[in-house]
């Protein structure tokens, strides 16, 4: 029996007050809704079909291979370009300039011209320059140990040692995934209308996918080259535990605060699905036994999730531990009887940890595809129709809405040096996001806009003393320097949760708290602190592969059942 899904459910959605404060953000988890779940769902159900066109790699693994999806309307190549790096010049920083593999997610199927033209470009990143015909541009490095591991393990004829494939998770890992008219490439206005595309980053996911998809392949080729008499392919089983690793760092940080309506789609989706399971009044015998199965799955994936990051390591210990308490809940009936989700998601908010909850929140999700699925539909945005500013607002409604979205950044001492002890600048070489010192470096005559609630409290104590005419026009005319506040007020009156209610500047920032946000809504796993700045993650650990796909349940595997580990 399905869940039935009330238009209006009759738990509210939980508050931003509570939902955007940068802690709760920083414990996001995978769930439904995330994009690479999305992605595959979609691909299944419209049948996608890939293929393998171009596959020429020489024995040391250089060259270029080529792996088309062919969906309903169009088809999508990701060019592969195989590299011979040397170990000195292998980084995972931004600022390098070679990679072990480098890639582009073409528009159609490339022909020979096409790829000329791209190996004069790609393999430069930056460098180079590609064209609408492209859609996002890569690249990434091995994972230099375990690469080397499984190419001499397939081809002395033995599989891997599963104990370093957990260790690591993946082969190769992005250091970048451009999209958006990055170096040339099409801009996001030109693919959104298609069906495929109208997700966030389903292309940049599709390029992830299919690199996993050639990182896979290019490992077993270079076994058989070194040793065709005895080489073996990887065990399925095994082959699907490799992942793709990424590694992420400030560039990522600001979009969420760059992009408040996009921010609010994403989290007001995931907080309606919450709402509609919240909502239930019973859940089926059927619909505990999937919770229940989700849960000990959740509890294996938390036990292999490794970290030497301290702050990783202390959430981790909260999260085993609240798993633990949380299957001893369930065990003892918390599911039986009326409003069980509701209840269960109270006891949580009393007993776990932040950490454990947003665990929760993900899992109670799980039995209820058809409740939930549709959510993703919503998970776009117009930023664009909500730029315009309302000149006619009054100035009275103007500080209602200050003081509702804002009234955390009022209570700030904003003189203090703790309080706004970073700065946000972007840095001439890279044009990527950098934060700086504020009393250690001279980087304040850079600082971008990206410290709202310290620039709603300046705008707040203006409105206080104005006594000019009652407009947002009116105001703005004399005090243009809170044009951009008075929009992120304005936005977040109609989109709730645009704006993050904490502050952005300070010295206890922790910038991997906004990567995480983002990357949990990627569908990322496993993430690993590598300082405050940032981190490395999993994508795609254990989802069929392209050939599987047809066969295989698009959606069960963000979580390691028990025969993998």
């Amino acid at each position: 029996m399905k869940a039935q899904r009330e238009d209006a459910p009759k738990v509210p959605l939980r508050s931003p007050d509570v939902v955007m404060r940068l802690a709760r953000l920083g414990s996001a988890h995978q769930c439904r809704l995330s994009f690479m779940r999305s992605l595959m769902r979609r691909m299944k159900t419209e049948n996608w079909s890939f293929e393998r066109p171009v596959f020429d790699i020489d024995d040391k693994g250089v060259g270029v291979a080529v792996y088309s999806a062919k969906g309903p309307e169009r088809t999508y190549s990701l060019v592969c370009f195989a590299h011979d790096l040397p170990a000195d010049q292998r980084s995972d920083r931004v600022i390098a300039h070679a990679w072990d593999s480098t890639f582009t997610l073409f528009d159609g199927v490339p022909t020979a011209d096409d790829i000329e033209r791209l190996s004069r470009n790609v393999p430069k990143q930056e460098a180079g320059r590609v064209n609408q015909s492209e859609v996002s541009v890569s690249r990434a490095n091995r994972s230099v140990r375990l690469f080397e591991h499984v190419v001499s393990r397939l081809a002395a004829g033995q599989q891997p040692d599963p104990e370093q494939i957990e260790a690591v998770g993946y082969l190769m890992r992005t250091t970048a995934v451009y999209g958006s008219g990055k170096l040339g490439a099409a801009d996001r206005e030109a693919i959104a209308g298609r069906p495929e595309c109208a997700g966030p980053f389903m292309a940049e996911m599709l390029s992830v996918y299919l690199t996993r998809a050639y990182t896979l392949d290019l490992v077993e080729h270079m076994a058989r080259s070194r040793s065709p008499d005895t080489a073996v392919a990887l065990d399925p089983d095994l082959r699907r535990r490799f992942g793709v690793g990424n590694s992420t760092g400030l560039g990522l940080a600001p979009f969420i605060v760059n992009h408040p309506v996009l921010l609010n789609n994403w989290i007001a989706a995931r907080e309606m699905a919450l709402s509609r399971v919240r909502s239930l009044a019973h859940a089926s015998a059927d619909e505990t036994a999937s919770f229940r199965q989700m849960l000990a799955r959740a509890r294996i994936n938390a036990d292999e999730w490794r970290s030497e990051h301290p702050i990783q390591i202390e959430k981790l210990s909260w999260l085993r531990a609240d798993l633990a308490r949380l299957e001893e809940h369930v065990d003892t009936g918390a599911l039986e009887g009326l409003d069980p989700w509701d209840r269960l998601y109270r006891w949580a908010e009393e007993t776990l940890s932040v950490e454990g909850q947003e665990q929760l929140v993900s899992l109670m999700m799980e039995p209820y595809g058809d409740l939930v699925d549709d959510l993703a539909t919503a998970m776009s945005a117009d930023e664009a129709g909500a730029f315009h500013i309302d000149g006619a607002m009054s100035l009275e409604r103007l500080r209602e809405i200050v003081e509702d979205v804002y009234g955390w950044a009022l209570q700030i001492d904003w003189q203090s040096s703790d309080s706004r002890a970073r700065v946000w600048y972007t840095s001439e070489e890279k044009l990527e996001p950098r934060l700086g010192e504020r009393f250690e470096e001279p980087v304040e005559p850079y600082e971008q806009p990206l410290a709202p609630g310290r620039d709603a409290a300046r705008m707040f104590g203006d409105l206080t003393a104005w006594t000019g005419g009652n407009t947002v026009a009116a105001f703005l005319l004399r005090h243009p320097e809170h044009r951009h506040v008075v929009r992120r007020a304005q936005i977040t009156a109609r989109f709730p949760y645009a704006e993050i209610r904490d502050n952005t500047i300070s010295a206890a920032l922790l910038p991997i708290d906004l990567l995480r946000c983002k990357l949990a809504f990627f569908g990322a796993t496993h993430f690993d602190p590598r300082s405050d700045r940032w981190v490395r993650i999993t994508m795609f650990q254990d989802a069929p592969f392209p050939h599987e796909l047809a066969t295989c349940d698009a959606d069960d595997w963000s979580y390691p059942h028990e025969s993998e580990v």
